[in-house]
C-alpha cells in the first residue's frame, strides 16, 4: 500500500512539474525607435518563463521606410535580397542569414570570401529584371525579402507587388551615403542584432564624418581637377551632379561637366576631344577600362593627367571602389580616393584602413598580399 501511495505521489508531483514547466512566457520585442514597429501580432503566454524562446510562428508588425506595416516573423533567420544594392549592405551583418544571391559574385570575389557564402544559389532579382528564380526561391524559403536604397517614387506598389507575387513578406529600408548608419539600425532592429548593426552604423558615419573634415580642410579651391572615365575604350564619363558621382564630386572638382548627367553607371559617352577641353589633373578608369593601354597610346599621351603619370585604376574585389552597385563599397572609396588626392591632409594608413573594412563587410582577413594586389595600379607609381 505504501509502496501504491509513494508511486501515485511520485506521479502527481511529476504531472505538476510538467505543467508549470509547458507553459513558459515569450517576451515581445522591445520598442524604442520611432522609425520601427514591433508589436506581437499574437499574445504571449501569462506565465513567465526564465528562458523565454519565442515560439517558430509568433509574427510581429514591422513598419518600413515608406510606412508599410509589414507582419514579419519575430525571429528572422532565412532572407532574401531584392538586389544587388540590398545583397552587398546585409551581407556584412547578416551572411549566415542569406538564403542565396541576387546576383551571382564575381570570379575576383571568390578570394576574400568564405566558400559558402561564394557558392551561395543565385536566386535572381525581385524587380528591376527577368532573372528572377522562383524554383530556387521555394526551394529556400526564404522568411522575409529586403529591399535597401533610395526609393522610387513606386516604392510602395514595387514591395507590395513582390508580396502578391511570392506571398513572402516584403519591406523596405532607405540607404544614402549620408544615411546607411540609420539604414543598419534599422535592419538590426528588424533582425534582432543591434549591437552587431551598431558597429556598421558607426563606421559608415564616421567614414562620412572624417571625409567631411578633409574636404573642409582644403579650401574652396583646394579640390583636384579630375574625371573618371569607364567603358572598354574609357569614353564614357561620371559627369557632375550625377548620381554615380556623388563621391567624385564630394572630393574633387569633376571637370566632366555635361547638359544632361545620365543616372546610369555607365555615366555619359563622351569623345577625345572633349577630354582634351576639360584636361584633367587626374584620371580615375574604371576597371576593365584602358588603363593598362593609356600609357603608350599617343591619343591619352596628349592629356596632362596621363602625360604627368597622374592616372590611376579603381581597385575591385569584390565590388568596384567606387560603386557599382554605388553602396557600401563607396566607404572604402572615399578612404581611397582622400588619401591618393591628398594624403598630407588624410593621413591613412591605408593597408589598416582597407583590412579594417575588408573584415567588417566581406568577413575577410585581408593578406598584404592581397592589398597589394588590390591598389597596384591605384595608389601612384
Amino acid at each position: 500500500m505504501k509502496k501504491l501511495l509513494s508511486l501515485l505521489l511520485a506521479l502527481v508531483l511529476i504531472f505538476a512539474l510538467v505543467s508549470c514547466g509547458g507553459a513558459g512566457n515569450t517576451a515581445a520585442p522591445e520598442t524604442g525607435s520611432p522609425d520601427v514597429s514591433m508589436e506581437p501580432s499574437v499574445q504571449p503566454s501569462e506565465q513567465p518563463s526564465s528562458e523565454p524562446e519565442a515560439p517558430s510562428d509568433e509574427t510581429v508588425l514591422f513598419t518600413d521606410s515608406v510606412g508599410r506595416e509589414v507582419e514579419v516573423p519575430a525571429n528572422i533567420t532565412r532572407i532574401a535580397a531584392s538586389g544587388a544594392m540590398a545583397q552587398i549592405v546585409i551581407f556584412p551583418l547578416a551572411p549566415d542569414a542569406l538564403v542565396g544571391v541576387a546576383s551571382k559574385w564575381t570570379d575576383e570575389a571568390a578570394g576574400y570570401l568564405d566558400e559558402k557564402y561564394y557558392n551561395l544559389p543565385v536566386m535572381g532579382q525581385f524587380y528591376g529584371s527577368e532573372d528572377l528564380n522562383l524554383e530556387e526561391i521555394a526551394a529556400r524559403d526564404p522568411q522575409v525579402i529586403i529591399d535597401v536604397g533610395e526609393p522610387k517614387s513606386s516604392i510602395v506598389e514595387d514591395m507590395d507587388g513582390i508580396m502578391e507575387q511570392v506571398g513572402i513578406p516584403t519591406v523596405h529600408i532607405d540607404a544614402a551615403t549620408g544615411t546607411m548608419g540609420d539604414a543598419y539600425r534599422m535592419l538590426g532592429k528588424l533582425l534582432g542584432m543591434e549591437d552587431e548593426a551598431e558597429v556598421l552604423a558607426q563606421y559608415c558615419e564616421s567614414v562620412v564624418s572624417r571625409t567631411n573634415e578633409i574636404v573642409g580642410q582644403l579650401g574652396a579651391d583646394g579640390k583636384t581637377s579630375l574625371i573618371y572615365c569607364s567603358g572598354t575604350d574609357g569614353l564614357n564619363v561620371l559627369a557632375k551632379t550625377s548620381y554615380h558621382a556623388e563621391v567624385i564630386d564630394l572630393l574633387s572638382d569633376n571637370a566632366a561637366v555635361v547638359d544632361e548627367p545620365s543616372s546610369k553607371g555607365t555615366g555619359n559617352p563622351v569623345d577625345m576631344e572633349q577630354l582634351l577641353i576639360w584636361n584633367p589633373d587626374v584620371i580615375l578608369f574604371a576597371p576593365d577600362s584602358v588603363y593598362d593601354a593609356a600609357g603608350s597610346d599617343p591619343a591619352w599621351q596628349q592629356l596632362d593627367a596621363v602625360k604627368n603619370g597622374h592616372y590611376y585604376e579603381v581597385p575591385f574585389g569584390p565590388y568596384n571602389w567606387m560603386g557599382f552597385p554605388p553602396s557600401v563599397n563607396r566607404y572604402m572609396g572615399m578612404i581611397w580616393m582622400a588619401q591618393l588626392l591628398y594624403p598630407e591632409t588624410a593621413q591613412y594608413d591605408m593597408y589598416e584602413e582597407t583590412a579594417k573594412y575588408y573584415d567588417l563587410f566581406y568577413h575577410c582577413e585581408l593578406s598584404q598580399a592581397q592589398y597589394d594586389a588590390l591598389v597596384a595600379n591605384s595608389l601612384g607609381k
